[in-house]
């Protein structure tokens, strides 16, 4: 078991890859009554067309790794769900782009717990029957979020950014999609993502790290899991520029719903690299935007936004993009006056008094968010994948640059890789 000691943090994370290559993390929160835990595998809904080093290549329908969250949850002889709940826990779990994520939090009988999050992931049960029942489910699901404005307007503008990559496609798939998924599909998908090597346990609360570790290790010698070569993910090139400038659809809101973004060439890059572009342009969004920022106030006060603006900003090796906006009256003078605010701070660059305050405010928001389980371990597992490290932001923060954030907003606001989709009342 290796210890890992941050003393700037005050934090110590235990650590150990078993035989089988899972990753087990334990982060001991002296004091705390609650403990969370998840278990998460390396697999999105991006994840449409791979092979393990080898083999032959599959190209799946989309919505997959959602549907597999679902029926991973299937048990032959009772409810998960209940089970959890008779042992005082509740569970949950949700897939992403990039992950799929199995969770529980629980202030007691956490090895019971512990043990049944692991062994209920770890034991698929897929037949034609559960299959066709679930595409019903799930095909009422993605037909629930066709009438939901905020998701429709997320979504549009992600399919206006992007044309090739499967980002653009939504988690959940389309109703034809899921028709195509047969269990023999599902079972290709769970053998390859959910073999222990892709995936990674973590818990976090009042817990004797030692303890945990050697109860997992119990629990992975008990079964028979073969090594399994790397997973190769295939994506075709995605043009730099966006799909379509502009997406628009009518449904029942009250006010206009407006989100923008720009879209960044795939970055190429993981690890702490790839940490520091994340931290960059979220301190950069954050001076252009902030709610501190005089065009913030000006915008509010000409009722341009309400309390929900704001920005947001995602990436990984394959893909990059900022989200932007919320509900406005008028979108277009909306977009016009962010235009004009960018293009003067282009010139001058930021203040560098503002630059302390956003970096500030960020590390406090870095170090409040420690304090929540839920948080450390959502954000912990997002970072791991990517190859970076969650307990190393400070850092990052600290030495970070107003030359950095400058030329931060210079790169990614680019009018020429802009789109912007927006949802009107019907």
């Amino acid at each position: 078991m290796e210890r890992i000691v941050y003393e700037h943090l005050q934090e110590t994370l235990y650590y150990e890859k078993l035989d089988n290559g899972l990753g087990v993390y334990v982060l001991p929160k002296e004091g705390f009554q609650k403990t969370y835990a998840t278990f998460s595998t390396n697999y999105g809904s991006v994840d449409n067309r791979f092979r393990v080093a080898g083999q032959e290549e599959h190209r799946v329908p989309d919505g997959i790794a959602h549907f597999l969250e679902h029926k991973v949850f299937e048990e032959p002889d009772g409810d998960v769900f209940l089970k959890f709940s008779t042992q005082g826990a509740s569970s949950n779990a949700f897939t992403s782009f990039d992950q799929t994520v199995y969770l529980f939090s629980a202030t007691e009988k956490i090895e019971e717990n512990l043990e049944t999050l692991i062994n209920f992931v770890q034991n698929p049960y897929f037949t034609d029957e559960n299959v066709e029942k679930e595409k019903g489910i799930i095909g009422q699901e993605i037909q629930m979020y066709q009438d939901n404005p905020d998701w429709r307007v997320y979504y549009g503008l992600i399919e206006a950014l992007y044309s090739v990559h499967p980002v653009h496609i939504d988690i959940a798939g389309t109703v034809e999609s899921i028709s195509e998924i047969s269990k023999e599909t599902l079972y290709a998908c769970y053998n390859t993502f959910y073999h222990p090597s892709n995936m990674l346990l973590f818990v976090v609360g009042g817990v004797d790290p030692q303890k945990v570790i050697e109860q997992v290790k119990r629990n992975q010698d008990a079964k028979n899991y073969g090594s399994q070569a790397e997973i190769e993910r295939f994506f075709d090139p995605e043009p730099e520029q966006v799909s379509q400038e502009r997406k628009e659809l009518n449904l029942p809101v009250s006010l206009p719903k407006c989100l923008f973004g720009f879209k960044d060439p795939a970055p190429k890059v993981s690890g702490t690299e790839l940490v520091k572009l994340d931290l960059t342009t979220e301190v950069m969004l954050d001076l252009l935007l902030g709610n501190s920022t005089p065009l913030y106030q000006k915008l509010y006060e000409e009722a341009l936004i309400t309390d929900g603006f704001g920005g947001d900003f995602r990436a990984t090796p394959e893909y990059a993009f900022s989200v932007i906006g919320g509900d406005t009256r008028d979108p277009d003078l909306l977009i016009e006056r962010i235009r004009e605010e960018a293009a003067k701070l282009a010139e001058t660059g930021f203040d560098e008094k503002a630059f302390e305050r956003a970096r500030k405010k960020k590390i406090g928001g870095y170090l409040r968010m420690l304090n929540s389980p839920e948080n450390i371990a959502h954000e912990f597992t997002r970072y791991k994948f990517a190859g970076g490290d969650l307990f190393t932001v400070l850092e990052l923060y600290e030495n970070m640059t107003l030359d950095e954030v400058n030329a931060r907003l210079r790169e990614h606001i680019r009018w020429d890789r802009h789109a912007v989709s927006i949802v009107r009342g019907a």
